[in-house]
């Protein structure tokens, strides 16, 4: 029954039910012709009589009974797609997914929470990756929006600068170097470095920071995907870091860590709040996009300027260079 369409099977429906062609045609809002034409097509692709035909009145046979009870389970099936669709949309328009880099997890729960005190009724999925895993999922709509350093550009979208994200130098207490001033990359050449994974926005920010600047390369001698397990090998003596100097607060704070004060640090990044150019955006992603562009600089954590080394000036990481 390669021509059997839905009309054709609320017509027998319809039809079963009310015994005339007049009726049904009436129940359907369509001629008594159309209705015979729906039933005689209908016949000749199952290829056998689907009624009896007795003093003007259709009565279903046992092969039209299979039509009827098949286009009832249709009809079924079609009732319960219809629901389930409704709930997708009643969830797009109350649900948000935003990636978030793994750097800005450090601020982003207490943004996020902010804005789930103002909005009750939004739910919020957090898919957290590093800076290459983000920029895919954006570009495949994986993701509503992103929390994020720099906006890719292979691929359009539509951003907006939330605040400041500097780049510190930080090493363990009893360092040599840690107490001393006005370091210069040179100083650190022989040093090791605990750096994160290919594809991390920290990896990029720190090939960019040593890229062509010191004679002897700093030997890179661990590499790591996480900032916590970074931060606890650096206190371990295992090395220093270049890293965020928003992931490393508490630390420093407590004196765990220092910053080093190294010419040319910090490196001054911005972060992004970034959605695909292409997404149209529902209610719910609307009002989670405003309210990070308005009071999301609010939740990027305190930094002391001394222990920053914030007062210095450091330069911003260049467009082309650093992700």
């Amino acid at each position: 029954m390669q021509r059997l369409t839905l009309k054709q099977l609320t017509t027998i429906k319809a039809v079963s039910k009310f015994s005339t062609i007049v009726a049904a045609a009436d129940e359907l809002g369509v001629t008594a012709a159309a209705l015979t034409a729906r039933i005689k097509l209908l016949e000749e692709d199952a290829g056998v009589p689907l009624f009896d035909r007795t003093s003007g009145r259709l009565r279903v046979n046992a092969a039209g009974q299979e039509v009827v009870n098949v286009a009832t389970r249709i009809e079924q099936l079609l009732t319960e797609l219809n629901n389930s669709l409704s709930a997708h949309r009643d969830m797009g328009l109350s649900h948000v997914t935003i990636g978030v880099v793994s750097t800005a997890k450090y601020f982003a729960p207490r943004l996020l929470a902010a804005f789930m005190r103002e909005h009750t009724d939004i739910e919020l999925s957090i898919i957290v990756g590093n800076r290459s895993e983000t920029i895919t999922a954006l570009r495949d709509y994986a993701i509503d929006i992103a929390l994020m350093g720099r906006p890719p550009l292979d691929f359009p979208v539509h951003s907006g600068m939330i605040g400041p994200h500097p780049q510190v130098l930080v090493a363990p207490p009893d360092h040599p170097l840690a107490h001393k001033r006005c370091l210069k990359r040179t100083d650190l050449a022989n040093e090791s470095f605990l750096v994160r994974e290919e594809g991390s926005g920290s990896r990029s920010i720190f090939e960019y920071f040593f890229d062509g600047i010191i004679i002897q390369p700093p030997r890179v001698k661990v590499e790591i995907g996480s900032n916590e397990t970074i931060k606890q090998a650096v206190m371990a003596g295992l090395g220093l870091t270049l890293i965020s100097a928003h992931t490393v607060e508490a630390e420093v704070a407590d004196g765990r860590l220092v910053v080093l004060d190294v010419d040319g640090l910090p490196i001054i990044r911005q972060w992004f709040i970034v959605r695909h150019a292409n997404r149209t955006l529902s209610t719910a992603t609307s009002k989670l996009w405003d309210f990070i562009l308005k009071d999301g600089r609010m939740f990027l954590p305190s930094l002391h300027p001394e222990r920053m080394r914030l007062t210095q000036g450091g330069p911003s990481a260049p467009s082309g260079r650093v992700a």
